[in-house]
């Protein structure tokens, strides 16, 4: 079963000035957003694959355009996310569906490597409201500059019976980072935690 999309939404955010400091370059975000039909709305499903197989559809498309939204080469991403709102007639497990065994592996690759877990969030709601995407390093866990997240909105989703998919990228991690721990560039990428 592929995706029966509704609309496609791309945001950026950058961030030039924080705690009255000039941030050069500024720190960038991407979010790239699908509003979905749920083939499950209403009903209770035990086998979810279907929706599993449109999160990795999900994934590589959504990956590609937030990468492609700050305009730079897939290596030069440093951070990443994933969440899902379901409408009112959803179930939070089809949001798990979409996100968790299959949009990683796509995702990964639009933004070449990607040792770390993905960090994720899934929630209901209805038009207009917020989600948050959160972040984190794509190839090492422990770097705490790149703890983050972003937040997406569209007023007209998701309606009852839709889900709304959302992935982040970065190019950087946050503006003025100074709580220590492992550095980007320390990063090695390897057990996705150091």
């Amino acid at each position: 079963m592929s995706a029966k999309i509704r609309k496609i939404a791309t945001f950026t955010e950058e961030t030039h000035i924080e705690g009255g400091r000039d941030i050069a370059p500024p720190t960038r975000k991407a979010v790239a957003v699908a509003v979905i039909e749920n083939p499950f709305a209403g009903q209770y499903v035990e086998d979810l694959t279907p929706l599993m197989d449109i999160g990795a559809d999900l994934g590589g498309l959504l990956g590609a355009r937030a990468v492609a939204a700050l305009g730079v080469t897939p290596d030069r991403i440093e951070s990443y996310g994933k969440a899902a709102m379901v409408g009112e007639n959803g179930e939070l497990e089809h949001a798990a569906a979409i996100l968790h065994p299959k949009l990683g592996a796509p995702l990964r690759q639009a933004v070449e490597k990607g040792a770390a877990l993905v960090p994720s969030s899934k929630k209901r709601g209805g038009l207009g409201q917020d989600l948050d995407v959160p972040l984190g390093h794509k190839d090492a866990a422990y770097v705490r500059s790149h703890f983050d997240g972003v937040e997406v909105r569209l007023n007209d989703a998701p309606r009852p019976n839709e889900i709304l998919v959302a992935v982040a990228v970065t190019d950087s991690g946050r503006p003025l980072p100074r709580v220590g721990g492992l550095t980007h560039d320390a990063a090695e990428g390897k057990d996705g935690l150091r």
